[in-house]
């Protein structure tokens, strides 16, 4: 008997020899190159002519790969003699032992699948879960990698995906809303307010039309009359940015119509005469 026929191990009445770890070895291999490969493919032809979106090919390209990769374990461990039905009852006797091990990458995998067929969230979208807020880079079997705004990588576990709450900028459509707010000083010309708010907001392309910049007077503050100028865009990822711009050039527009950006202050009144001070004096 050669050595590569040497069996290391039965699963079962299946004897485990070199000669079959290395052949399964090599499966496993070219089954996960030609799965990635059979990926890559799909997503091109599905993206081809605008078809389908790219979230969408993503995911189904993604799902193509985890199932040719499967098949190709399953046929290789059939190749190489070994019984599917044994494998399957030495399985079962281990989950028992390890079962609670692997249950969090059990339950990450079963939540990655969720999130490719159901796309709560998809490549590309731009999503806040906790305090985390970015870019989604790869869907993976065990967790999602976020791209953030300062350039930061995030491995999110999929469960988290699913079972917390999720804020997707991308969903129903890439249009979403955002406030920026201001005080002026009391006795300000709030008509004049209004007007300076409203031609900022015109006078950014990145700001929408339709639905329409709206300007809300939102609150007699301690120090100031509170307003917020809230826009319409379709870049989630232009927030920060756009948000910034706005500031800068409402800033150069109050100061160019003398409107006032007040500080935080306090008046301090001290009364005199208070009850019971001539006696203590006396």
């Amino acid at each position: 008997m050669s050595w590569w026929e040497t069996p290391l191990f039965r699963l079962g009445d299946s004897p485990v020899t070199v000669l079959s770890v290395i052949i399964l070895s090599v499966t496993v291999l070219v089954s996960a190159i030609g799965a990635r490969a059979l990926r890559a493919g799909l997503v091109r032809v599905l993206r081809r002519g605008g078809a389908t979106d790219e979230g969408r090919a993503y995911s189904i390209g993604r799902i193509v790969e985890y199932l040719v990769f499967t098949g190709g374990i399953l046929i290789g461990l059939e190749n190489v003699g070994v019984s599917l039905t044994a494998l399957a009852a030495v399985g079962a006797v281990l989950s028992v032992g390890i079962g609670f091990g692997l249950q969090n990458i059990a339950q990450n995998f079963i939540s990655g699948v969720i999130l490719l067929i159901e796309r709560p969230v998809s490549q590309g979208d731009v999503i806040q879960v906790g305090e985390n807020l970015g870019r989604v880079e790869e869907i993976g079997l065990r967790a999602t990698r976020v791209l953030t705004f300062d350039g930061i990588s995030v491995l999110v576990p999929n469960s988290r995906l699913i079972s917390e709450d999720v804020r997707n900028l991308q969903l129903p459509t890439s249009r979403n809303r955002l406030r920026v707010g201001v005080g002026v000083a009391y006795g300000s010309d709030l008509s004049l307010v209004r007007k300076i708010l409203g031609e900022v907001a015109g006078a950014d392309r990145r700001v929408l039309t339709e639905p329409a910049p709206r300007v809300f007077f939102q609150s007699f503050g301690d120090s100031s009359l509170d307003f917020e100028l809230a826009v319409w865009i379709d870049d989630a990822w232009a927030r920060p940015i756009v948000a910034s711009d706005l500031r800068f050039a409402i800033d150069a527009a109050f100061r160019r119509h003398g409107v006032t950006i007040p500080f935080p202050q306090r008046d301090l009144h001290l009364v005199s005469g208070l009850p019971g001070r001539a006696s203590e004096e006396a």
